[in-house]
C-alpha cells in the first residue's frame, strides 16, 4: 500500500461471539470496568460501514474506556447468515440484545449508534430501557414516513429484486479502496482512509479487494417504516440522550422532499416530552462526523457519559 496510514493510539483486540446462530465479530478496547457508573460503551456502526470505523474517536478519548464496536451481521468480519436474500431490521435488535447479554450481562451499558446504528439504538433503548444508562445518537435520523398504500409497490419491487443477483464493485488495491472512501467523504483524511481500507475490504482469491458487506443489503426492504410504531418505542426511552449531527449534512440528498427537516423536528419534540435531550452541532462535519471531527466528538461523548 503506497498511502501512508494512520497510526492507532489504542489497539483493538478482536473477539468473536456466538449470536443467534452467527459468528459475530467485535473490536474491543480496554478491560471490563468495575465501577457502577462506568459501564461498557457499545458503538454501533451504520449501513455499509464497520466497527473499526470508530477507531479515531476511541483514540481521541481521554480515558482508557472499555469500548466495544461490533460489526453488524453481513458487515465486516461478522458472518453472513446462510442463504440471506434480505436483511430485517428486527434482527439488528435481536443481535444487539444478545451482544449485551454477552458483554454486559445483567448490567446497563452506554449505547452509541451512528446512522442505521443510531436508529437501532433508539428503538432498543425504548424496548429495553433498563439496559441503557446513557444513549448517544449520531445522525440516526430515521426514515421518511411510509403509507399503507405504498405496500403493494414495495412488495413487488422486492420480489423483482429477489430474482436479480446483487453485487458490489471490487478493487485492484487497497489504495483504490482508500480512494473510494475519500470519494464517499472528501473530508476523510488520506491517512485515515489508508488505515480504514483493509478494515473496509478484504482480499479475495483473485487478488482483488472486496467490500466487507453482503450485497444483499442493497435489496429493497419490503417492510414499511412505520413512524407511529417507532415513536411508541421512543416514548419508553429512560436514558438521557445526546444527539449529534454535522453542520454540512444534507438529508435532502437521501430523501429529497419525502422527509423534510420539520418532520424530524416534530419527532424530536415528541421525544423531548419524556427524555432529557442534549443536542450538538459539529462544525466542518458531514454525515461521517466520527471521521470528520473525532477529537471534538470524543470530547462531547465523554463529557456526556461522565456527567452526574
Amino acid at each position: 500500500m503506497s498511502l501512508s496510514a494512520y497510526t492507532a493510539r489504542r489497539t483493538a483486540r478482536s473477539e468473536f461471539v456466538a449470536v443467534r446462530g452467527l459468528r459475530y465479530h467485535a473490536h474491543v478496547w480496554g478491560a471490563a470496568p468495575t465501577e457502577p457508573d462506568r459501564p461498557p460503551l457499545l458503538l454501533m456502526h451504520g449501513w455499509m460501514d464497520v466497527g473499526a470505523s470508530f477507531q479515531f474517536v476511541v483514540d481521541a478519548m481521554a480515558d482508557n474506556r472499555h469500548v466495544i464496536a461490533p460489526d453488524w451481521r453481513g458487515f465486516g468480519r461478522t458472518e453472513i447468515a446462510p442463504a440471506t436474500d434480505s436483511y430485517w431490521f428486527a434482527d439488528y435488535l435481536g443481535d444487539l440484545d444478545a451482544l449485551l447479554d454477552h458483554f454486559s450481562p445483567g448490567r446497563a451499558v452506554d449505547l452509541l449508534g451512528h446512522s442505521m446504528g443510531g436508529n437501532v439504538a433508539m428503538i432498543y433503548a425504548g424496548v429495553r430501557p433498563e439496559r441503557v444508562r446513557r444513549l448517544v445518537n449520531l445522525e440516526g435520523f430515521g426514515m421518511p414516513r411510509s403509507l399503507p398504500a405504498q405496500a403493494p409497490t414495495r412488495y413487488a419491487t422486492w420480489l423483482d429484486e429477489l430474482k436479480a443477483p446483487q453485487g458490489l464493485r471490487d478493487y485492484g488495491s487497497l489504495d483504490e479502496v482508500a480512494e473510494r472512501l475519500r470519494r464517499n467523504n472528501p473530508r476523510l483524511a488520506a491517512d485515515r482512509a489508508a488505515w480504514l481500507a483493509p478494515h473496509w475490504a478484504r482480499q479475495g482469491a483473485s487478488g482483488r479487494w472486496d467490500i466487507q458487506g453482503d450485497p444483499a443489503h442493497k435489496r429493497t426492504n419490503p417492510v414499511l417504516y412505520r413512524v407511529d410504531e417507532v415513536l411508541a418505542c421512543w416514548a419508553r426511552i429512560a436514558a438521557p440522550l445526546l444527539w449529534v449531527e454535522g453542520r454540512q449534512t444534507d438529508v435532502s440528498k437521501w430523501w429529497g422532499d419525502r422527509y423534510p427537516r420539520s418532520d424530524f423536528e416534530e419527532r424530536m419534540a415528541t421525544l423531548a416530552r419524556t427524555v432529557a435531550i442534549e443536542r450538538v452541532m459539529l462544525e466542518d462535519a458531514g454525515h461521517m462526523l466520527h471521521h470528520d471531527q473525532p477529537q471534538v466528538l470524543a470530547e462531547h461523548i465523554e463529557r456526556f457519559l461522565d456527567a452526574r
